[in-house]
């Protein structure tokens, strides 16, 4: 199996596992990461998840091109709702990046669609589309809006790659760690978010994303709707009462 799938209470782990051609993305693996998405957002019992990958030289490495060519060939275009959504911030529920070997190219962008990142100290980040004739296409383009523009273009205009300790500085990771920690240090980071309220989670999330890649009156002038749905939930009302009673709040999603 090209994607495998495991459940540690609220989080859903999701593992790319072709490592020995560097767990590179075919056309079968994207249909398969995106039904596993589906599945995990439309589940009451999935309040995270988390992606990783098999090995520890390699989290991804972009497209098989070879694959997709031969794919396009026999089956046609594939739709990937989930995956899409995913890639293009529309996803429900936090994602959880659990960077086991280097990213690169779409490797790198799967990365950037995720909310959070932990990454082995041995991993090499970058997008190397300009030295293979191609351009980074898939969300690569849109790294401007994480990090200053310069060190954006540096990214997209060198193909040049970068260490984990590099990428922390520049703020698109939240941990480094021993590689034999990696997966541990993110199922506790999504354990953490998955013991959140899952409403103010979502509209958190929505205005967070919104804001960094739209602006701040552009996400300012989306809040009302959160507002309205998230301040008279059943949820907002459990966790004033679970704050007075001083007892663990029991979030039902509503």
């Amino acid at each position: 199996m090209e994607l495998l799938t495991a459940r540690h209470g609220p989080v859903e782990v999701l593992t790319l596992n072709r490592p020995a051609q560097r767990n590179a993305l075919t056309p079968g693996l994207i249909a398969a990461l995106s039904a596993a998405l589906g599945e995990a957002a439309a589940s009451e019992e999935v309040r995270a998840v988390v992606l990783t990958a098999v090995g520890d030289k390699a989290f991804c490495a972009g497209m098989d091109l070879g694959a997709f060519a031969l794919d396009r060939n026999d089956h046609g275009a594939r739709t990937n709702l989930h995956y899409d959504r995913f890639a293009t911030g529309c996803y429900p529920k936090p994602v959880i990046a659990a960077i086991n070997g280097s990213a690169v190219a779409g490797g790198f962008e799967l990365l950037l669609h995720c909310d959070l990142a932990v990454a082995a100290r041995h991993a090499m980040f970058g997008l190397p589309e300009v030295k293979r004739g191609l351009f980074p296409a898939g969300g690569g383009t849109l790294l401007p809006s994480r990090i200053p523009l310069a060190l954006a273009l540096e990214f997209g205009l060198t193909g040049e790659l970068v260490d984990a300790s590099r990428l922390l500085q520049l703020g698109l990771l939240n941990r480094v760690v021993d590689s034999t920690e990696v997966v541990g240090a993110a199922l506790a980071l999504a354990q953490r978010v998955a013991s959140n309220a899952p409403l103010g989670v979502a509209a958190t999330r929505r205005a967070m994303w919104r804001c960094s890649r739209e602006g701040t009156e552009a996400a300012r002038r989306s809040l009302q709707a959160s507002i309205d749905e998230v301040f008279q939930s059943d949820d907002a009302l459990e966790g004033a009462r679970a704050f007075t009673e001083k007892r663990p709040p029991r979030w039902t999603g509503k």
